[in-house]
């Protein structure tokens, strides 16, 4: 009995030696998505939790809160890809992918869509600065885009009148190089390079309708 409270006494410690090492990585990681060090230590915690879980049931009868079971570390790598170094070298997918999407609108009042605008501006100014009137449909739109952080769903308002629309995912070669291109080119960032490939398009009709329904049509590349 003697030795089997020993076990249960080291077992207690590596759940608060991997607890705290798994602390650690989280403080390193920074919010970092898909941490192999915090992983690690995660794994580490949960399986030195469930070996003392299963050592407290066995030496008196008690569980811990701690709702685990045993992960296999060498499987749980190869499901996040943190296995094999080798593993998908011959994928023939680049990892880069682009999505270049066009929407067409009408608008129905220019007089409405400024005030939106302006609006959308006021709200986004601090009270103490006099924000400035917004010029023409086009500044307009970027006014309702930047205070919707850039989503085009900030474009889905009454003063804008959807048409068709189209949405292109290409597998690429190279990311885009912002700083390649002016700020005032309107094709440079959008052009295909030599090695892209057309994975598939898709074309928006807002208000063709099929079957009561929206319709969109996809084209495979």
């Amino acid at each position: 009995m003697t030795d089997q409270h020993g076990e249960l006494e080291v077992a207690l410690e590596r759940v608060i030696e991997a607890a705290r090492a798994h602390l650690a990585a989280v403080r390193a990681g920074d919010g970092r998505v898909d941490d192999d060090d915090v992983w690690q230590a995660y794994v580490e915690l949960n399986n030195a939790s469930y070996d003392y879980d299963q050592r407290l049931l066995a030496a008196h009868g008690e569980v811990t809160p701690w709702d685990v079971d045993s992960i296999d570390p060498d499987e749980a790598d190869e499901r996040l890809g943190g296995g094999d170094s080798t593993a998908g070298a011959d994928d023939p997918h680049p990892t880069i992918l682009s999505v270049r999407q066009r929407r067409d609108f009408r608008v129905p009042s220019v007089t409405a869509l400024i005030r939106a605008a302006e609006v959308a501006r006021r709200e986004g100014t601090p009270q103490e600065d006099d924000p400035a009137p917004v010029e023409g449909v086009g500044e307009a739109v970027l006014e309702l885009l930047q205070s919707g952080d850039g989503s085009l769903s900030a474009l889905d308002v009454p003063e804008l009148e959807p048409l068709d629309g189209v949405v292109m995912v290409s597998e690429v070669a190279e990311p885009v190089d912002l700083e390649a291109f002016d700020d005032d080119d309107p094709v440079g960032p959008f052009q295909p390079g030599a090695e892209d490939r057309l994975v598939g398009r898709l074309d928006e009709h807002p208000f063709l309708e099929l079957d009561g329904e929206n319709e969109a049509v996809g084209r495979a590349g």
